[in-house]
């Protein structure tokens, strides 16, 4: 099996050096590489209903964006009417506080999760978290991210970062088989073989092995992330093949 092209995404969070300086510019060159779907983090000054025209204009799909945990008590409707505005199906909260590390403080997101997750439901969205490696650490016999699994899967599901899952010393794998469908979209970060952040497809991760089990654990999108690339344009044309060449 193939990728199919429109699952194929950017998370802007790879791009962000050039969107500061072209905005619109970069969402075009990036649906020239064949991108179908990105993913909004960081607005860098534009209103979201211009970051929608950006993105109409270049041909792109806009399907999330990343909003802050704490605005799930300061302005939650606010963040829910702006990815209405761009066009997405899904808000995604990128991290916990970290005073919130800990069973307890997960049991506490777990229900602002729930309530966030009514109102996104309502608004006609669905709340996803996206995890980085520390979430999967055991606190007194419990894995934390494993708590946030207990909400309601109507509720809550996951954008699945695949690097940071391996970091946390994780199987991908393992999570889309034991609790199916509640993964819509991934990160697709790839591992250097010093644990660094690599170009997709030119690390140590199996994709392949993964995504055989995409389906499984209810894949939709797959959107290309490096924390740190040292050319933008480099990293999402390679990152590009590297999907859209990939068979599993």
């Amino acid at each position: 099996m193939t990728i199919p092209a429109d699952g194929i995404g950017m998370h802007l969070y790879t791009m962000r050096d050039v969107l500061a300086e072209d905005y619109p510019g970069t969402l075009k060159r990036l649906a020239g590489i064949g991108y179908r779907t990105v993913g909004v983090s960081g607005r860098f000054g534009h209103s979201a209903d211009k970051i929608r025209s950006f993105a109409d204009e270049a041909g792109l799909s806009i399907v999330l964006e990343h909003v802050k945990y704490d605005r799930i008590a300061d302005d939650w409707a606010g963040a829910l009417a702006d990815v209405q505005t761009l066009g997405g199906k899904w808000i995604v909260v990128p991290s916990i506080p970290s005073d919130l590390h800990s069973v307890e403080g997960f049991r506490t997101a777990a229900a602002a999760f729930t309530e966030a997750g009514k109102a996104a439901r309502d608004a006609g969205l669905k709340l996803l978290f996206h995890n980085h490696g520390r979430d999967f650490d055991e606190v007194d016999g419990t894995v934390l991210f494993d708590i946030l699994l207990d909400v309601d899967p109507t509720l809550l599901g996951f954008e699945f970062d695949l690097y940071w899952v391996v970091n946390g010393g994780k199987d991908p794998v393992d999570y889309f088989r034991d609790h199916p469908g509640r993964f819509p979209a991934l990160h697709v970060k790839d591992m250097a073989e010093d644990g660094s952040w690599e170009d997709v497809g030119a690390g140590k991760l199996d994709f392949a092995g993964m995504f055989a089990y995409a389906e499984q654990g209810g894949v939709e999108q797959w959107l290309v992330e490096h924390d740190a690339p040292p050319d933008s344009w480099a990293s999402a044309e390679r990152s590009y093949r590297g999907l859209s060449d990939l068979r599993y």
